[in-house]
């Protein structure tokens, strides 16, 4: 019967990508974020950059603003989806959005070293959001904002899940990896909550 369902409704959900339209579904959990726009503590962790010794806290990039948690492999069928990750952060940096990605080989898609992880991200689809090095995200072993993400929500299906951090509205969504970083719904969402004094 599922699968019936889903041979009848492609051709539909088609037409509304072609149109435009968004078929997104989002998980959605509440947050209590500190009001005063200050850095939550499960973002209050360093990791490694990647392909680099240098260390970043994430509370260095969070400002009280909408925040995309993603998780990310070089070699998967949504790699591509670097591209837009990267268009959405240049038309909404300026606001104070950022984007972190965790690369991850959790699904087995991650490349063979670490600079040829780098330089698919840097050179081939000139990402300049943060990336850091390989890590966990899924099971015992998740780090620790992975393992709050999956606490809120449901752990990463696959790369390229996203994970929209809301401070205005206090909320979480997150995304499958079908749905495109520039979909209307996470757009609008993440508008909504720059809009938001």
């Amino acid at each position: 019967m599922k699968k019936l369902l889903k041979i009848l409704l492609a051709p539909i959900l088609a037409i509304a990508q072609i149109a435009g339209i968004s078929t997104a579904s989002a998980e959605s959990a509440n947050l209590e974020l500190p009001a005063d726009g200050s850095c939550p503590s499960f973002l209050n962790q360093t990791f490694r950059k990647l392909h680099s010794s240098d260390e970043i806290n994430l509370c260095q990039l969070y400002q009280g603003k909408p925040l995309l948690i993603v998780n990310t492999a070089s070699h998967c069928g949504f790699t591509p989806q670097f591209k837009g990750l990267e268009a959405l952060y240049k038309k909404y940096q300026d606001q104070g959005f950022h984007i972190i990605g965790f690369s991850s080989n959790d699904f087995k898609q991650a490349a063979k070293t670490e600079e040829k992880a780098a330089e698919i991200c840097y050179k081939n689809y000139g990402v300049s959001f943060t990336m850091l090095a390989q890590t966990k995200v899924r099971g015992k072993k998740a780090n620790p904002v992975f393992q709050y993400l999956a606490d809120k929500t449901s752990k990463p299906s696959w790369n390229f899940n996203k994970y929209l951090i809301l401070p205005k509205q206090n909320k979480l969504l997150k995304f499958g990896s079908s749905t495109k970083p520039q979909d209307s719904q996470i757009e609008e969402a993440i508008r909504r909550d720059l809009e938001t004094n």
